[in-house]
């Protein structure tokens, strides 16, 4: 990626802190999670005085700390059979590396909806399933640890991703790494996001009181000691619940090592957080990846302009960033929607306005990214917008979201035939499908299969 440690205008930090939030969704964590469990690692790197370079690495561990976390939602669901968020969410405050807490929190937590004979069955199934515990937390820390390669990040960053679940005795996971031999950016991650979540889950005395009972079996003791060297700043300990969090935690990064990002590496960011959205169901493997391709093709057919073709492929990779706030029992269901989860997928394009809005290089493009299920006609979601009210960025992301959709595979069908599908986009052309951008597609298809 372009990255640059020189005065531009774009902070790497202020895109991936923005986008962080998205990641607090899918982990089943309150909003603002990856930013305040920066505020506290960064705050025990102060205790530590670490070094710039070392602290910048930590810096972009802890905001991208959880980049891995979609990767292992569908086997979550299916595993337990319940809501992979609200799994997640539920586990953070749990000693997993206990066997009887593990055990206590699985018989409590499996097939909720079920029979008691049918949880029973599923918790037997669990229990059979060995390695489940291991597989489930390598597939997010070597997924996060890549995402952070992928943007360019040096090795220690990734690192500490990888080793963010590593407990200091040993019993943690993935490679149930001891003591010294988890990095100690990893170490501090660890620490941090736990402090975090017991801090909003059950207040800042029980997150010192959770922290000193896990001293030297999840967490290095010297750390602890660097976190009760704060424990009586009451105003640090405000400030993490301050309206203000974006700008305090853009206020900590190593001014000496601020990472300034140009137009590439904003299209690289993008690229990376659509193989995250991508990630949290195996029916939409490369959904967002083949829109922009889709939506590009359109995009070209119509002469649109250099820039205005990058918009477009940022809109389409980012366009279903709001469905990391879905669960996948939803997401993955084999028969119709209910009422109730219908309603939960209609909010999707709401999460993915709120979340591009708040990244300052794609707030131009929120809008037009929430728009694409929208109809020309009005009979679309979430806002019912009609006609001239749709920008053509938004026209033409919802005719490639379709054909990708009705190409693919999905939990309930097999992909359908290309005849099928573009006769049911002409059918819908000019009601409500743009008829200039179904025309668009058909002429990229051609040409492509020539």
């Amino acid at each position: 990626m372009s990255m640059a440690r020189v005065q531009t205008q774009l902070r790497m930090s202020e895109v991936i802190s923005a986008l962080s939030y998205a990641l607090d969704l899918t982990e089943g964590q309150p909003p603002g999670h990856a930013v305040r469990s920066c505020l506290i690692g960064m705050r025990i790197a102060d205790e530590l005085q670490l070094d710039p370079a070392t602290r910048s690495s930590l810096y972009y561990a802890l905001l991208l700390k959880d980049a891995g976390c979609s990767s292992n939602a569908a086997k979550i669901c299916s595993l337990f059979r319940g809501d992979d968020l609200r799994l997640k969410c539920g586990v953070k405050t749990v000693d997993w590396s206990s066997f009887s807490a593990n055990f206590v929190w699985a018989m409590q937590n499996v097939a909720p909806e079920s029979s008691p004979l049918g949880r029973a069955a599923a918790l037997v199934r669990l229990g059979l399933r060995q390695g489940t515990q291991k597989d489930i937390f390598e597939t997010r820390c070597e997924r996060g640890a890549d995402i952070a390669r992928e943007l360019g990040f040096e090795e220690g960053t990734a690192a500490a991703i990888r080793t963010l679940d590593e407990h200091w005795d040993g019993r943690g996971q993935p490679q149930g790494l001891v003591g010294e031999e988890i990095p100690l950016l990893g170490r501090i991650v660890c620490l941090s996001q736990s402090v975090d979540v017991f801090a909003v889950t059950n207040g800042l005395a029980a997150a010192f009181r959770m922290a000193r009972e896990r001293r030297g079996t999840w967490f290095d003791p010297e750390l602890v000691r660097a976190l009760e060297s704060f424990e009586g700043d009451g105003e640090f300990w405000a400030l993490l619940s301050s309206e203000q969090l974006e700008i305090l935690v853009g206020q900590v990064e190593p001014p000496d090592h601020v990472i300034h990002v140009d137009d590439s590496g904003v299209d690289r960011i993008a690229n990376a957080f659509a193989r995250v959205i991508d990630a949290k169901s195996p029916f939409t493997a490369r959904h967002s990846e083949r829109v922009a391709e889709i939506a590009l093709g359109i995009g070209e057919a119509l002469e649109l302009s250099a820039d205005e073709l990058r918009r477009l492929s940022r809109a389409a990779l980012l366009h279903d960033i709001g469905r990391l706030g879905i669960s996948n029992l939803i997401l993955d269901k084999p028969g119709r929607l209910t009422v109730p989860e219908r309603a939960s997928v209609e909010l999707h394009p709401v999460h993915t306005r709120e979340f591009l809005r708040r990244v300052a290089v794609f707030e131009e493009l929120a809008t037009d990214a929430s728009d694409h299920h929208e109809k020309l006609d009005g009979s679309g979601y979430p806002r019912g917008l009609r006609g001239g009210e749709l920008s053509l960025t938004a026209r033409i992301l919802a005719v490639a979201d379709i054909f990708e959709a009705m190409t693919a595979a999905r939990p309930y069908r097999g992909p359908l035939p290309l005849e099928d599908v573009l006769a049911a986009l002409e059918a819908d052309a000019g009601d409500k499908l743009d008829p200039a951008c179904v025309g668009a597609l058909c002429i990229w298809l051609k040409s492509t299969a020539e």
